[in-house]
């Protein structure tokens, strides 16, 4: 029985192999996400960003606790946590999330740690492919954990359906938050810790913030527009996790109900291949490079004998005459 096979049927170490190779980018890998595509399209992704120090892998652990408590029609959840990358080995930091271990032990829970290598906007390279394989292995929900990179996070809003932006007092997020844009992606706005003092002016600044994003819940093209709702928790010790699962349900019912859910799905597929393309397209050109031609600019460039623009314009030149 082939690798792609072994996932379909449910086998959580054929997974296992199956996310390690898609990570490492080997063709083994590659061949067998082409190979169970056809069965993706099913799951919610859920993202899940802010800043370090918001309480967000508490948030994700409590939140998927409270999606499996929901009886037999509980579903099942995976979770992506992207963490910082080690400087040595490459690998994750933070390795199996060891402040998930109360999921341990749930077969209708998969938890994946990964290294952002580097990538920007808080989702490593090969997020996407491994969203798709956890689709494809039949997760109901994925939730997508990133690296808590600050104001570079908007990536997550290509990835996931829902967004979920989480806050805390007294880290001055509220205010980079609508400095940065970030409430242009959140779908649902969370200030966790809100036990701590200032909570509430955090949740005060934040609906002051969509107010004026939001004047009212106008109607657009015969559609309602969406208002993310600002909600209060406090992950440590489970409060307000429930209304925020209520949160992602309604908006997951409003993308499907308003038809958004599809030009989401398309705008997440085309980000996608925009960014395979210009990836494979860079290797491609500097693999048609002569050796050190590539280098041999970088220095004029440095050197201030070169502008960046015309560099490039150079390279392609010499290129397209080759």
């Amino acid at each position: 029985m082939s690798l792609a096979e072994r996932v379909l049927n449910g086998e959580r170490l054929a997974l296992a192999r199956l996310l390690t190779l898609i990570e490492n980018e080997t063709p083994e890998g590659l061949e067998a996400l082409a190979a169970i595509y056809s069965h993706t399209g099913r799951a919610h992704r859920v993202g899940v960003t802010g800043a370090p120090g918001t309480g967000k892998s508490t948030l994700v652990n409590q939140l998927a606790l409270h999606l499996r408590r929901a009886g037999d029609e509980a579903p099942t959840v995976a979770i992506v946590a992207v963490d910082p990358s080690s400087p040595f080995s490459g690998g994750a930091i933070l390795g199996d999330r060891i402040r998930m271990r109360d999921l341990a032990g749930d077969r209708g829970v998969f938890i994946r740690s990964m290294a952002s290598r580097g990538a920007l906007g808080g989702v490593a390279r090969a997020t996407a492919a491994i969203v798709e394989a956890l689709d494809a292995a039949g997760f109901d929900i994925i939730i997508i954990e990133t690296v808590g990179a600050g104001q570079a996070e908007v990536d997550i809003a290509r990835t996931a359906h829902t967004t979920v932006v989480v806050d805390a007092p007294g880290l001055g997020d509220d205010v980079q938050a609508i400095k940065a844009g970030i409430l242009e992606i959140a779908d649902v706005l969370v200030v966790n810790k809100s036990d701590l003092p200032g909570a509430e002016n955090t949740l005060r600044a934040l609906r002051s913030a969509l107010r004026l994003a939001h004047p009212q819940a106008r109607e657009e093209e015969g559609e309602a527009v969406w208002v993310p709702p600002v909600l209060a928790t406090v992950a440590t010790r489970g409060e307000g996790i429930g209304e925020l699962a209520a949160a992602i349900g309604k908006h997951r019912s409003h993308l499907l109900g308003s038809g958004q859910m599809a030009a989401r799905e398309e705008a997440r597929v085309r980000s996608e291949l925009e960014a395979l393309l210009r990836e494979h397209l860079m290797r491609r050109f500097l693999s048609a490079q002569p050796d050190g031609r590539f280098d041999a600019v970088v220095q004029k460039v440095l050197a201030r004998e070169l502008a960046p623009t015309e560099a490039i314009r150079r390279l392609l030149e010499e290129q397209d005459e080759g």
